[in-house]
């Protein structure tokens, strides 16, 4: 994992963030092994939310897809800031995806495959998991999409 931040650079991407959750909220807990994070949101470099809306109601697969991976970009800026370092993570176990749907919008997994890509991409084989993909009326502050990651430590 010590190459992670060599990845980021190398697909050119830059983490945003962290962006924590309110008080009384964290963003990462840690206990027995595993690190899990609170829901993120696609916020950009500027903490701007990436394509907001539904699915299926004016925001396309490709948009949707394109917020979850910066929400997997936030997920990632937020286990950095928690854990000091990539090099404590052994795995990602579990992603777990929200998508603000329309009525009708079945594809779901299409747009949370932008999380799980960007998971693989940056950290290899440790990056597979286990995905749900849930479609949902509405997230917060209007974002289309929200993924929440649990990993293996070190």
């Amino acid at each position: 994992m010590s190459s992670v931040a060599e990845r980021l650079r190398d697909l050119g991407l830059t983490l945003p963030g962290p962006y924590p959750p309110h008080d009384p909220l964290d963003a990462v807990v840690v206990h027995g092994g595993r690190a899990r994070t609170s829901g993120q949101l696609p916020r950009d470099l500027e903490g701007n939310l990436v394509h907001p809306g539904v699915l299926g109601a004016g925001v396309s697969v490709e948009e949707g897809a394109e917020a979850a991976r910066w929400c997997a970009l936030n997920a990632l800026s937020v286990l950095r800031a928690e854990l000091g370092s990539f090099e404590r993570i052994d795995r990602v176990l579990t992603l777990l995806g929200f998508v603000a749907s329309a009525p009708g919008f079945v594809q779901q997994p299409a747009v949370v495959d932008g999380a799980s890509r960007l998971l693989h991409d940056v950290l290899g084989p440790a990056g597979r998991h286990s995905r749900s993909a849930i479609g949902v009326a509405a997230l917060p502050r209007g974002g289309a999409v929200e993924i929440e990651l649990e990993v293996a430590l070190r």
